[in-house]
């Protein structure tokens, strides 16, 4: 009996209540975080699955393909697929191709683009707002409106079946997605105070010198993000490639895309499928190099996007 009257007591007292109180709170904490987790789980698996059939299948043997029973893990895992893929795509000289032309084209972006969207951040000058509506428009306006205006321009320049035509494009501020750069480094620029600036002329520095050593260092979130975006794009940009008819041999993802027929021609291989067992394998080594820039510069590039204006 007394304890009943002791479990009654308690039961009605305030300590009761906010145990009570914090146990239900404990557990709806708990209950959201697991749906959280679910929630994170299923988007990234909706996400990511494409890439790991791509991953997983680079590994199938001509059973594993065969057999309706292997869908995601190989039974008898090989690295043949990537023996052919790398050298049909002669990877080590078309990736130092590659590399080379995404990053001059990226240095030219940042630059350039840059010096643009200081100016408009800055500086005042005849038709200032007519001119950013046009680099706005460069934003909005599809590639493909353009397409036939840069082809015959740079075929009477009889510069096609090279990289120079996107040199010259990106070296004008012109190039892919250089409207984009632009904003970017246009709306981190009037972020920065007047202030800096200011100090910097009173101590007697000039326009060059204050723009390179003093607001392009601030600037370093926005570079951060302009230069993995361009990366990216030009590292796997087909639509400049194809219309310039740049060789096969200077952009890896021109290689990649006649891989399949390259095996069947070469390594005297018909089965289709086995064919794209060895194209997923391509696929996977063309997304390495692009996948560990990303990861190395990944927490500045997000402290980028957040302070360059671009978000929402």
């Amino acid at each position: 009996m007394k304890a009943m009257e002791k479990w009654r007591a308690f039961r009605n007292s305030p300590r009761y209540e906010d145990r009570k109180g914090a146990v239900v709170k404990k557990s709806k904490n708990l209950l959201m975080t697991l749906l959280q987790i679910i929630l994170i789980v299923g988007i990234a698996y909706v996400i990511l699955s494409p890439v790991i059939g791509i991953v997983s299948q680079s590994f199938f043997s001509d059973a594993d393909s065969a057999n309706p029973m292997v869908f995601t893990i190989p039974m008898q895992p090989t690295m043949e697929r990537y023996e052919g893929a790398w050298t049909e795509l002669n990877y080590l000289s078309t990736m130092g191709s590659t590399l080379l032309y995404t990053v001059l084209n990226t240095l030219f972006q940042v630059l350039i683009c840059s010096m643009v969207g200081y100016g408009f951040a800055r500086f005042e000058f005849p038709l200032k707002k007519l001119l950013f509506a046009c680099v706005v428009v460069m934003i909005v306006i599809p590639s493909h409106t353009i397409m036939l205006p840069l082809y015959m321009t740079f075929r009477s320049m009889e510069l096609m079946r090279s990289t120079m035509p996107m040199y010259i494009l990106s070296i004008f501020g012109v190039g892919l997605r250089s409207g984009l750069y632009v904003y970017i480094f246009n709306q981190f620029f009037r972020g920065l105070p007047k202030e800096i600036e200011e100090a910097a002329f009173v101590d007697g520095a000039g326009t060059w010198y204050t723009y390179f050593r003093i607001m392009l260092i601030n600037a370093m979130p926005a570079v951060i993000t302009v230069t993995v975006f361009s990366l990216v794009w030009q590292y796997n940009d087909m639509f400049y490639a194809k219309l310039f008819q740049i060789p096969n041999s200077s952009l890896l993802a021109r290689q990649l895309s006649t891989l399949q027929s390259n095996i069947g021609a070469n390594l005297k291989i018909m089965n289709v499928r086995i064919q794209k067992l060895y194209v997923n394998a391509g696929v996977v080594l063309t997304m390495l190099p692009i996948l560990i820039i990303y990861l190395v510069l990944q927490r500045r590039f997000v402290e980028g996007v957040e302070r360059s204006g671009i978000v929402g």
